[in-house]
């Protein structure tokens, strides 16, 4: 598109869309020529999503550039949670850490992967749901899928799991069923091996905003096994390890 991009339009046809469980072409967009341009749009979507919770996802662009969207709705929970279900849903088991200690933009020398261990104070067991308005996701415009928070459709935060779970979730046993069917046993396995890679790069960041990585903030760190598409609504149930979750997708 060679119209002047205007975040609010983009935030709110994105929202538009969200709202009515409906998806367009990525060609139908006036696209963000710059992260900046997709993070203006991203928070004015998350304001008209009235999004209040300190839960995050954290992934890369192809680039390698570090990226982050807020979490909506999110759940906390061992049981009992209810996320909308919409035509193309996806799921995702994911590991989440919370923050003990602010992990503050700093230069010069870069955040090790034991500093960030230490700033953690809990690791728990969640799953992420995927749905974007925008009908290629990501893979036409990713600056595009950042205004759209990523694709996040919602998050359910499961048991608090062993800290040692950021070390060793890689091959551990991993089985969800979804409406009495089995859709994945098998192990576990982060697309960059270690579940903190991308939390690393993003605490690494030097333009990421002041406020982000606070004390507090819940951080989702990727997918445990890709997406898998629930193609009806119905009761999801994971095992990860000795960690169990439930939850149910629903029709609204």
């Amino acid at each position: 598109m060679t119209e002047t991009f205007d975040p609010r339009a983009l935030a709110a046809g994105l929202h538009s869309l969200r709202q009515s469980g409906r998806q367009e072409a990525t060609s139908t967009f006036a696209l963000p020529a710059d992260l900046d341009q997709a993070m203006e749009a991203q928070d004015l979507l998350a304001a008209a999503d009235r999004i209040s919770s300190n839960a995050w996802k954290v992934t890369v662009s192809p680039q390698g550039q570090a990226v982050t969207a807020p979490l909506h709705p999110y759940a906390e929970g061992v049981s009992g949670a209810d996320i909308p279900w919409y035509p193309g849903l996806k799921f995702e088991t994911e590991i989440a850490v919370r923050l003990g200690s602010d992990l503050p933009v700093r230069a010069g020398v870069p955040y090790s992967r034991a500093e960030v261990v230490e700033a953690i104070s809990a690791v728990y067991l969640g799953a992420e749901l995927l749905a974007s308005a925008i009908r290629e996701s990501g893979s036409i415009s990713f600056l595009l899928f950042v205004a759209d928070r990523l694709g996040n459709s919602g998050y359910v935060l499961g048991p608090e799991v062993e800290k040692s779970v950021v070390d060793t979730a890689a091959g551990t046993p991993l089985k969800v069923t979804h409406a009495g069917r089995t859709i994945y046993d098998g192990p576990a396995q982060h697309p960059k091996g270690d579940v903190l890679t991308w939390l690393v790069d993003y605490a690494n960041d030097g333009l990421r905003p002041e406020t982000s990585l606070k004390t507090g903030a819940l951080i989702t760190t990727g997918t445990l096994r890709g997406a898998i598409e629930l193609t009806e609504p119905g009761e999801i149930d994971i095992e990860f390890g000795r960690a169990h979750l439930s939850f149910s997708v629903s029709k609204g």
